[in-house]
């Protein structure tokens, strides 16, 4: 038996044989042409092809793993209408006589690099992605079948490295697992594992091409992969396998069934999404409402700044779909880590400090205002909460609130109807926990951002890989924040919520709950192993 150890993707178990996945190879010529324009035509050809085909693969990534998610396909196809990087492509054709091959090459490698080399660990892994999208201009070029060859016997897929493309094109029902040499707890390909409850691992370096077609089970609780395993080894772990398969059904029994504590403390477990499309996920995890719609995936998916009216569209599609429950819609948060070529933002040294969030829809009014306006007429069609992110003082609470009044007076002249609105903020950074009891008269609700609050806090930007070592997510400054907010928003009569990822930490449920937490917002998944944790707890021992 041979055993290989790496980073673990999600805590499962699959058992089966492994089958190398072997890249195609491109042998690309650097002789020159007598004639570029065919070679043009070539490339703006396959331009075109392979937009669409990262379309329709955002179309399968939404079904496997969600909208936010898929994501990163809108951004590949919108890479294809970069002017910078076409217009070097065709310079090589052009001016050098390279074919469209030798061009698309060294074109997106060029780009490639210069993303590798930025400081920012973001656009560092914007290279993957670059280097993905070549790829797959090269396969039309070349005349490669672009669709994944998964065989026809479910296997554990190994490789160097998996690019989403691949990853999203594979058929979730051959695939078993996934182990690679490479890769990063960050990276689009690992999301997209976890998205899809694909168990994977990676930075596996005992990787051997010997593995191929062996048995093989990927333990992910324990982050290591066993080859040839033994008879004994291989029993104990079906049996955990079936275990997990078991614990998942019975999670069905839930549906339906209130978040009470076994002493009678119930609160609300909201489920958070990144548009429309998640929320067939949303209701077949019986979410008590929406605790955070991450509006910026609206703008994020759009070629352009999405109008008044592709906004109302998406948010009245989410509050009819969700009424009576709630369904809170947190205004733009662009900038740091989410960054869009149409509004033009500047690069910025330190970006998860900089220019971004409510900093940018207080300085850009009419950006605001399209945006409120949508959600206020969006109001109408059921239970609707706005809140604003990234809030350090009550002097930016107020300019919000004046906005969107002053949206709500133009709507009403023009005979728009309008629901009531509740409106809240996000707690998550340490001035806005400390101003808690100030900002706390203004509102009707905070949600604690725990995602940033612990990066603040921690000063560790939660983008750099080289720093997961010193990330502590359950640091006691970042405990004591959340304590202090919600004793702070109770006193003023406001309820309060958690929507960052600690929120789904089942280790700290029934420390939530004894802090006095009003509600949890989760991904969609995790709705029902949260209310079987909090069925469980008895807060009168």
């Amino acid at each position: 038996m041979q055993v290989g150890t790496g980073t673990s993707v999600l805590n499962r178990i699959a058992i089966g044989k492994i089958r190398i996945f072997k890249p195609k190879e491109y042998n690309i010529s650097e002789e020159t042409v007598a004639d570029p324009i065919p070679e043009l035509d070539r490339f703006e050809k396959a331009r075109v092809k392979v937009q669409e085909e990262q379309r329709e693969l955002y179309d399968k990534a939404v079904i496997a793993a969600g909208e936010e998610t898929a994501a990163i396909f809108e951004f590949h196809a919108d890479m294809l209408d970069d002017d910078d990087l076409l217009d070097s492509v065709k310079s090589i054709i052009v001016e050098q006589n390279h074919t469209a091959e030798y061009a698309v090459r060294q074109g997106f490698a060029n780009m490639a690099q210069m993303f590798s080399d930025m400081d920012d660990p973001y656009f560092q892994a914007r290279s993957a992605d670059v280097l993905d999208v070549g790829n797959s201009m090269l396969d039309v070029l070349f005349g490669y079948d672009t669709k994944a060859d998964d065989k026809d016997e479910p296997c554990i897929l190994v490789a160097e490295d998996l690019a989403p493309s691949e990853t999203v094109k594979l058929d979730k029902s051959l695939l078993l697992g996934m182990i690679t040499r490479e890769g990063s707890t960050n990276s689009h390909t690992a999301i997209l594992a976890r998205s899809m409850n694909v168990p994977a691992l990676i930075q596996c370096k005992q990787i051997d091409e010997s593995w191929d077609g062996k048995t093989a089970i990927l333990d992910g609780y324990n982050a290591c992969v066993y080859v040839d395993p033994t008879e004994d080894l291989l029993k104990s772990l079906k049996e955990k396998q079936a275990e997990d398969i078991r614990k998942e059904s019975l999670l069905l029994d839930l549906k339906g069934k209130s978040n009470t504590t076994i002493d009678g403390k119930t609160i609300k477990v909201y489920a958070n999404i990144g548009g429309p499309d998640d929320m067939g996920a949303v209701q077949a995890n019986d979410a008590e409402g929406i605790g955070l719609f991450r509006s910026e995936f609206v703008y994020l998916n759009s070629p352009s700044d999405p109008s008044e009216e592709t906004q109302f569209q998406a948010y009245k599609r989410v509050v009819e779909t969700m009424a009576p429950k709630l369904v809170v819609i947190r205004t733009c948060d662009i900038g740091a880590d989410k960054t869009i070529d149409y509004m033009k933002l500047a690069q910025e040294e330190n970006p998860a400090l900089g220019y971004r969030a409510v900093r940018i829809c207080l300085t850009r009014k009419d950006f605001f205002k399209r945006q409120l306006r949508a959600i206020l007429r969006a109001s109408a069609f059921g239970n609707l909460a706005v809140m604003f992110p990234m809030i350090t003082s009550v002097r930016e609470v107020r300019e919000c609130k004046e906005i969107l009044n002053e949206c709500r007076r133009e709507l009403e002249n023009e005979g728009v109807k309008i629901g009531k609105l509740q409106v809240g903020i996000m707690i998550e950074t340490p001035a806005a926990v400390m101003c808690a009891d100030e900002l706390a008269e203004e509102v009707e609700f905070f949600s604690l951002g725990t995602n940033d609050l612990t990066q603040y806090t921690c000063a560790i930007d939660r983008q750099n890989a080289m720093l997961d070592p010193f990330m502590d997510t359950h640091h006691p400054a970042v405990l004591k924040e959340i304590q202090m907010t919600i004793e702070a928003g109770h006193r003023h009569g406001c309820w309060v919520g958690i929507c960052g990822e600690l929120g789904a930490d089942l280790t700290l449920t029934e420390t939530f709950l004894r802090m006095g937490v009003d509600e949890l917002s989760v991904n969609a998944s995790s709705v029902l192993p949260l209310r079987k944790q909090i069925r469980s707890i008895d807060l009168s021992k």
